[in-house]
This record gives structure tokens, C-alpha cells and sequence, in this order.
């Protein structure tokens, strides 16, 4: 069983990995394995932009470079009220994660709500649109 609150202080506290010296907006995301191993990433820029990686796909290509596939939790934090998925990463998710993966947006472990991928990526483009 997954501690949720003990997971988003350590998701929180790895904010302080990211290398953001150009937002200086920092990112952490945790994501849980449906085994319970646990990959985390944090937003790591490039001074041409669009090299920048999010914390949600850092986490989520640790995890599919280690072989994992079947993900059930990624908690996400930033340093905004509710720091919620960009486009790029929500059509990442779609591609790994099942309608039951919980994406939790925390501020902290008192403040956060649950939510899942159909919630945040309504109408979403996926494998299901390439099947003949």
C-alpha cells in the first residue's frame, strides 16, 4: 500500500534536484510502479528551450528505460498553487498509463487532490485511435 502523504513530502523535497536556473520554476514528480517501485524526476532545462524536459517525462522514461510499463500513481508538484501537467506530458501519460493510473496534484500532503487521465485529457488521441 502506497503512503500517500510520505510520498508527496519526498516528491516536495525533490523539487530541490531540478535545474531551473532559466523559470527558475521548479518541478518533482513521483511515479509509482503498479509493483510499488518508485521513479521520480524533476524538470531539467536547456538554454534553447526546447530541449527542456518535464519532470512528469523524466520520471516516466526512468521508469519505461528500466522496463517498467504498468504504472499506478505519479504524484506531481511545483512551485505554483496546483501545478498541473503541460500538453506534452498529459499525451505521455495517454501512451503509458491506464484509466485507473491515479495522477495526484499536490501542494503538500494536507492539499491535493486525485484525479485520473480521462479527468485531465478528456478526448485524448492514443493507441486506440491507430487500431484498424
Amino acid at each position: 500500500m502506497i503512503d500517500i502523504e510520505q510520498l508527496i513530502e519526498e516528491t516536495i523535497a525533490n523539487k530541490e534536484n531540478s535545474y531551473s536556473p532559466y523559470s527558475n520554476f521548479r518541478v518533482s514528480a513521483s511515479l509509482v510502479t503498479k509493483d510499488g517501485e518508485v521513479f521520480r524526476g524533476v524538470n531539467i532545462e536547456n538554454a534553447s528551450y526546447s530541449p527542456t524536459i518535464c519532470a512528469e517525462r523524466s520520471a516516466i522514461a526512468g521508469a519505461v528505460s528500466s522496463g517498467k510499463r504498468s504504472f499506478d500513481t505519479i504524484i506531481i508538484t511545483g512551485d505554483s498553487d496546483m501545478t498541473f501537467p503541460c500538453g506534452v506530458c498529459r499525451q505521455v501519460m495517454a501512451e503509458f498509463f491506464d484509466e485507473d493510473t491515479k495522477i495526484i496534484i499536490a501542494n503538500s500532503k494536507e492539499d491535493y487532490k486525485t484525479y485520473t487521465l480521462e479527468d485531465i485529457l478528456p478526448f485524448g488521441f492514443g493507441k486506440k485511435d491507430l487500431d484498424d
